[in-house]
């Protein structure tokens, strides 16, 4: 994703589940509108959206439902650190309000 107006917008969606594969795999991708869509869904979902234009560039490199490579690992499991404490954080909140 770009902050440059003229530039269009990169979006990269992961999805991780331990039982199905030892890597996180492309579940969507896109540049323009289509990217604009994947965030809104993301926002809609309250999925967390982690913004680094240098990993995007790289992931966007993959096919959709290829697993990310050894070399993007270290990265990659920094966003799901990110998103994990993210959700952790909601998590707590909701709980304080019951």
């Amino acid at each position: 994703m770009t902050n440059n107006r003229f530039e269009r917008k990169e979006a990269i969606a992961l999805s991780y589940d331990s039982s199905e594969s030892d890597a996180p795999k492309v579940v969507a991708k896109g540049k323009g509108k289509i990217a604009e869509n994947i965030l809104a869904k993301a926002l809609e979902h309250d999925v967390p959206i982690q913004e680094d234009a240098s990993l995007v560039e790289l992931l966007g490199q993959l096919n959709i439902e290829e697993s990310i490579p050894e070399e993007l690992y270290q990265a990659v499991s920094e966003v799901f650190a990110y998103v994990y404490q993210i959700e952790r954080e909601h998590e707590l909140e909701n709980a304080k309000r019951l």
